[in-house]
């Protein structure tokens, strides 16, 4: 187990960050380009613990990928929506789009499939998506408690028709159906009732797959959505760029916010499809300044003599921001209140009892509710040593602290190779200020 110890600034920051790429944006492009007809390029492509789950699922499928990590590029021989292999066991770690999106994959198979993860992973819900995809012809059954992994997909291509979801756990579960629909036998229609989690990242799914050649009809309103798929449909290869990680440039944008200063994160724009740059309008209403400028997203922190404001925000629709926000907090005028993200308790970790704790350890009081917290900030933040839970969002967010608070230990940070394997060392030159690439 790796420590990092926090080591306080004495002054305001002033530094141009570039991060690894999404994440997101990189496995739903491994899988489109997995399907698609032809050879895609991809560049920028994140290359961590959670893609390269999904980079070994691929290849255990059949699937001709070439990967350039140095390079952070990757070529992939589309299978025009037959999957090659006539069977396979795909060991998909703690990586929740690996194992959920290779799940509907597997169905345009012919063969038995088995995906596992580890023992997290088995407490990490998959049975509304293995319900819908049964309802389109796919046999499913599992290997252990019903409705989680392990997962054995019994394939024979996919049917097509109507599914219906009521409250899904995860927003993964339809962008997984999402993005095998174009091969299913015929139209496939999801209705999805009582609301709609993380609904960004549908829309993230949404726009790559038009990416690649397959546009679709959607509707949302606030407690529903339906999207259908036409067929027959084929994905084209495509070179794409990989957007950094909006998600993993919060911690940086959060750095500003706290330590005062201003920090810019190169290569997101106003026409990202992540829904996480979002998390800037949040901080420019904690008090911070928050702007697009050429080449990137800056956040400047509040004026001398001023303080951030605590905030009572909605943040269903970004949930992984949670952490950060709940580490800005501590340092906030006033409490802060978070609602609607009860999903976070289906996390890597139980987000939202994990914060409870740690924040405690800083001072802060914190009531822990159903579908979020109320934090309110300790008169002065005490130094502490936080568990992450091996949850890599808990290690990052809490280095945040570590710029104001001597003495901070964060235990377990090697968890960040999930999504952004040299992370400490990057947060740690935002001190030296300049431009800091990954």
């Amino acid at each position: 187990m790796v420590d990092y110890r926090g080591n306080p600034v004495a002054g305001p920051l002033d530094a141009v960050v570039r991060v690894p790429g999404s994440k997101s944006v990189t496995n739903r492009a491994l899988v489109l380009a997995a399907l698609a007809d032809g050879t895609s390029r991809l560049g920028n492509v994140l290359f961590a613990d959670d893609t390269s789950h999904m980079l070994a699922a691929l290849s255990a499928l059949g699937i001709e990928v070439r990967a350039d990590e140095a390079g952070r590029r990757v070529e992939v021989d589309g299978c025009r929506g037959h999957v090659p292999a006539g069977s396979a066991r795909l060991v998909c770690g703690n990586s929740g789009t690996t194992i959920r999106f290779c799940t509907a994959l597997c169905a345009l198979g012919q063969g038995r499939y088995e995906l596992d993860g580890v023992e997290r992973m088995r407490r990490r819900p998959i049975g509304a998506l293995g319900e819908a995809l049964g309802t389109l012809g796919t046999g499913i059954e599992y290997g252990g408690v019903a409705g989680y992994p392990p997962v054995i997909v019994h394939a024979r291509g996919l049917r097509g028709g109507s599914v219906q979801l009521a409250a899904p756990e995860s927003s993964q579960f339809i962008s997984a159906l999402l993005m095998v629909a174009p091969y299913a036998g015929w139209d496939v229609r999801i209705e999805v009732r009582e609301g709609v989690v993380s609904q960004p990242y549908l829309r993230m799914t949404t726009a790559l797959m038009e990416r690649f050649g397959v546009p679709i009809l959607e509707q949302y309103d606030a407690e529903s959505a339906r999207l259908i798929v036409e067929v027959p449909r084929c994905y084209q290869a495509r070179e794409l760029s990989v957007e950094p990680d909006a998600s993993n440039a919060s911690y940086f944008l959060a750095a500003a916010a706290v330590a005062g200063g201003s920090v810019t994160v190169e290569g997101l724009s106003v026409d990202s499809v992540q829904g996480d740059v979002a998390f800037a309008d949040v901080l420019d209403r904690a008090g911070c300044q928050a702007e697009f400028v050429p080449g990137g997203l800056r956040v400047t922190g509040p004026r001398p003599g001023e303080r951030l404001r605590g905030l009572d925000v909605d943040l269903n629709a970004m949930p992984d921001m949670v952490p950060t926000l709940a580490v800005v907090a501590i340092f906030a005028e006033g409490p802060t209140t978070v609602r609607n993200v009860a999903n976070l308790r289906l996390k890597e970790t139980d987000r939202l009892r994990a914060l409870g704790t740690e924040l405690a350890k800083l001072g802060a009081q914190v009531e822990e509710r159903a579908d979020g917290l109320r934090i309110v900030p300790p008169t002065t933040v005490r130094p502490a040593v936080i568990d992450t839970y091996e949850d890599h969002r808990m290690a990052m967010s809490f280095a945040v602290a570590g710029l104001k608070v001597p003495g901070l230990v964060i235990r377990g940070a090697e968890c960040c190779g999930k999504t952004f394997p040299n992370f400490f060392e990057c947060f740690d030159r935002l001190r030296t200020g300049g431009r800091l690439a990954s």
